[in-house]
């Protein structure tokens, strides 16, 4: 009897960008009904290699098949007819759409989908799974681990055999996370085959198998049961890695920052008024799904929006409603959560992206145009400094790897924190050497006698690196801990809105 052949099968495939080969001569396969892991460092090539998948992308050379056939993807469109899934890690869902509508546009014949038809299909897979999602609801309205829910749900309503996963559990709170992998084993249950992207080494070493790419070429395809992380990551970016720890402050530094009973705009809502100190020295973790208040009290603390009602003392001084310009000036460093929408310009290059904010400055000029040698110079700096690949100064920043991209916001908004930085996601979908660098630089401002904010979905970072953890969970803050006993399980039930109140 001959053996069924891989649910997926790809064989030299290649994808250059000019002189680089993003994917050289890749080669391996999933089998139907196994958990396969995609690992490797930002710019290893797994993005390319799952766009070329999905039809985003056409390969220069190599083949694909599907079930012992031919792929020729040449669109989106034509991978998911013909059974590819994809769940992105930037949801591609219409927010003014409801749930019911993002999942069954595009699947109707002439011009109209079959609403009734697909209520009652999501309905089926909803109670299959165990999944509440109401079809009525519009997405703009959703929480974000909801839209990853109808994300998954869109996937499985078009027959994916084959789905793809990129960094699915980054949204999630650790019990959603453990919800989604039981999810997972029970499609692989089913026949389907997962194809998981992530950088979590708790998530790589619950696949089946791990390929591990590095600078475009697969180094290692291994079973997981037959490997440690530790292997996994010496494999991925050729040496052990030493997860950092904080070490205690020598003694508590002058108070940073204060706020008596702030309450930041969330749309016209808010939540609890906020009330903490902050000193030289501390890092205040904030731990919390995305969605909870945490973008938005960061961003009233760089002045990027007004508060609603309380105050707020930077160094002693009054600092409520001041602008971005102006806080920045008095030593706050701000980086955002997302750092390609709102971190960088992505057609910029990186010297003009490490300039932005301090374009204004005598320092950035000759007489009234900017120094272009002095931006050079300064670029080449903060490359070195901040072990950033990928480019030059003159290289735009659009083309920079995640984990290389965050990196150049790090070197810029690093300059500018003088006292406070406010760090939103640092490490959100960076690979674990880039985790280990962004870590230790937090630590080495901290030791200047810098005050950080680090808000952070990965409990791994708060623990690793805060002083004190609170909780945010619906605008407000429901508890504090300090970091030495944290109790976890507390944390998790308070991140997910169960008990507590607001403090």
């Amino acid at each position: 009897m001959t053996a069924a052949p891989p649910r997926l099968e790809v064989r030299g495939l290649t994808k250059r960008f000019g002189a680089l080969a993003a994917n050289d001569g890749v080669s391996f396969d999933v089998a139907a009904g196994e958990l396969h892991c995609l690992l490797g460092e930002n710019g290893a090539g797994k993005s390319t290699l799952s766009a070329c998948l999905f039809g985003l992308l056409a390969p220069d050379a190599g083949e694909i098949r599907l079930d012992g056939q031919p792929l020729n993807a040449a669109t989106p469109a034509q991978a998911i007819a013909a059974g590819i899934g994809m769940v992105h890690q930037h949801f591609v869902l219409v927010p003014a759409f409801t749930v019911l509508e993002n999942i069954v546009v595009g699947t109707g014949r002439g011009w109209r989908a079959d609403l009734a038809g697909g209520r009652r299909r999501i309905a089926d897979i909803c109670g299959r799974y165990g999944l509440a999602l109401d079809p009525d609801r519009r997405v703009a309205d959703l929480s974000v681990g909801e839209k990853q829910w109808v994300e998954v749900v869109k996937a499985l309503y078009l027959g994916a055999r084959l789905l793809i996963l990129d960094e699915p559990t980054a949204v999630l709170t650790p019990e959603e996370s453990d919800r989604l992998f039981a999810i997972i084993r029970r499609l692989t249950g089913e026949g389907i085959a997962v194809l998981l992207i992530s950088h979590k080494m708790r998530e790589v070493l619950q696949s089946d198998r791990v390929t591990v790419l590095r600078r475009g070429r697969v180094v290692a395809t291994v079973v997981t049961a037959d490997a440690s992380g530790d292997d996994l990551s010496r494999l991925m970016i050729g040496r052990a890695v030493a997860p950092a720890s904080a070490a205690a402050p020598a003694a508590a530094g002058g108070e940073v920052l204060r706020l008596d009973r702030l309450v930041p705009d969330r749309a016209g809502r808010a939540g609890a008024p906020i009330s903490l100190t902050l000193h030289a020295g501390e890092i205040l973790g904030i731990a919390g799904v995305a969605g909870n208040g945490q973008d938005e009290l960061l961003e009233t603390l760089a002045g990027l929006r007004p508060p609603l009602a309380g105050t707020m003392h930077l160094m002693g001084l009054q600092a409520t409603g001041l602008g971005a310009h102006a806080l920045a000036e008095r030593g706050v460093g701000y980086v955002p959560s997302d750092r390609f929408r709102d971190g960088l310009v992505p057609d910029f290059t990186i010297a003009e992206n490490l300039l932005l904010g301090r374009q204004w400055q005598a320092a950035a000029r000759r007489g009234p145009f900017l120094g272009a040698a002095q931006m050079r110079a300064r670029a080449r700096a903060a490359i070195a400094d901040f072990a950033i690949a990928g480019g030059g100064p003159d290289t735009r920043s659009g083309r920079l790897s995640g984990g290389n991209a965050q990196k150049l916001i790090l070197a810029r908004e690093f300059a500018k924190a003088r006292h406070l930085l406010l760090c939103n996601q640092p490490t959100r979908g960076v690979d674990i050497g880039a985790t280990e660098f962004i870590h230790r630089e937090l630590l080495r401002k901290r030791a200047e006698g810098c005050a950080i904010i680090l808000a952070s979905e990965e409990l791994d970072d708060l623990l690793a690196l805060s002083d004190r953890i609170a909780v945010m969970s619906g605008g407000s803050i429901l508890g504090t801990f300090p970091k030495a006993g944290a109790d976890l399980s507390a944390i998790g039930r308070l991140m997910a809105g169960q008990g507590g109140r607001a403090a």
